[in-house]
């Protein structure tokens, strides 16, 4: 089961490198807006988080390239959460540019560390919370 989010955002100079196109480190930049502007949507932000006594640091990541994006350029991310048993966030990435053409795809997980810097290798219960809530709300797909 899947939520996604779709979002807009524009490609700035000191994005580029000197042929203009985006530094490849840039497009983990990009998955942590569309992570970011996910959350404000469903309640799920770093801050909800933060205010449970966790923080999700990443420990997976992956970008795969498919076409350029280029300084200027107004590109798409799409954001998809991925339902999981486990305690972990699971993410994944689309990149679209200008021309609706598939720029780049990622994926991230991340896990639950408690403010005392322990790993939960449970659900915490706000996070169970939330995905029963996005359930009953048919806004998992």
């Amino acid at each position: 089961m899947k939520i996604t989010k779709s979002s807009e955002f524009r490609v700035r100079f000191n994005e580029t490198d000197p042929l203009g196109i985006v530094w490849h480190g840039y497009y983990i930049t990009y998955f942590e807006d569309g992570r970011e502007d996910f959350g404000r949507e469903y309640g799920i932000s770093y801050l909800d988080i933060k205010s449970h006594g966790f923080v999700t640091p990443i420990v997976e990541s992956s970008c795969k390239h498919k076409r350029p994006l280029k300084y200027g350029d107004l590109a798409r991310i799409e954001t998809t959460f991925e339902d999981s048993p486990a305690a972990k966030m699971i993410y994944k990435f689309k990149i679209f540019n200008p021309e609706g053409e598939l720029a780049c795809v990622g994926k991230t997980i991340q896990v639950f560390v408690s403010h005392e810097n322990e790993l939960s290798l449970n659900t915490p219960k706000f996070f169970a919370d939330w995905k029963a809530r996005m359930h009953a709300e048919n806004n998992f797909k």
